[in-house]
């Protein structure tokens, strides 16, 4: 797809949504597997399919509503996307940061990016949440490949602190404040939709990675061409192949997700009230 209809269709998108929306909000949660049930909690929401926004992908995972969420935590105005799509569903690295080229275009500045991981770290228990400090991409491609969407940012944008500091070091006083034992680390993105195997984990280890995805990396860099400021929290829903003494399993990262959510809820909404 060339850059004139890439832009027409990201235009459309932006204009269905602010005729929705009197305001947009600044502030945009992504809401990974089994996460989404924290938009519920929004005051005075609105909720929009990503079916009834021209051309949004839509979701196809299991725990991913595939809901837009707008409302207010502690007086502020917040976006959510209960759900995303990913790169293995056979989407292409447009396709996928299309929500992230919208909302940036609307106006979102500051994007707090959740995800399930698998533990890679073996100090990681099953149910940690880990503040990301950095990322590896390793999913084969990149979603700023092609002709340069000169309206957003550069050619070639700087991703030396694609996760922003000022927010990471908020996110970890917020959780120390609420006695959170959160973790830091590495997040090492991989294509899927296959689970690593136990070779691809020792590699990713020997990498310095400490959990490992199959999203989140491609959504980052478009945010930070964009000059949104990022700030991403995994869930460590399973420990990584070879590490984990079970076969790896969806059901276990949505089982996780749902025992832990009532922290991570907790954590997200103390940060929303200190932004």
């Amino acid at each position: 797809m060339n850059n004139e209809q890439y832009l027409k269709e990201i235009n459309e998108a932006v204009g269905y949504l602010a005729q929705k929306v009197e305001k947009f909000p600044e502030i945009l949660v992504i809401l990974g597997s089994g996460l989404g049930d924290y938009a519920d909690t929004f005051k005075n929401k609105m909720v929009i399919s990503y079916n009834d926004i021209p051309n949004f992908p839509k979701s196809t995972v299991v725990g991913h509503s595939g809901n837009l969420v707008i409302g207010e935590v502690h007086g502020k105005l917040v976006v959510a996307m209960q759900g995303r799509v990913h790169f293995y569903e056979g989407y292409s690295m447009r396709e996928v940061t299309f929500p992230a080229r919208v909302f940036s275009a609307l106006g979102v500045k500051k994007a707090v990016i959740t995800n399930a991981a698998g533990g890679i770290n073996r100090d990681f228990l099953t149910g940690a949440l880990m503040i990301i400090t950095d990322h590896i991409n390793f999913m084969g491609d990149n979603a700023l490949k092609g002709p340069n969407l000169e309206t957003f940012g550069p050619r070639f944008p700087d991703m030396s602190e694609a996760y922003n500091l000022s927010l990471r070091n908020k996110m970890k006083s917020v959780a120390d404040n609420l006695n959170i034992n959160i973790k830091e680390g590495v997040y090492i993105a991989m294509s899927g939709p296959t689970y690593e195997t136990p070779a691809e984990i020792r590699m990713a280890s020997a990498l310095g990675a400490d959990a490992v995805g199959m999203s989140t990396v491609p959504e980052v860099a478009v945010f930070n061409h964009s000059g949104v400021e990022v700030v991403g929290v995994s869930c460590i829903t399973n420990l990584a192949a070879g590490i984990s003494e079970t076969k790896l399993s969806h059901d276990e990262v949505k089982e996780t997700a749902e025992r832990v959510k009532g922290i991570f809820t907790e954590l997200i909404d103390n940060f929303l009230r200190e932004l």
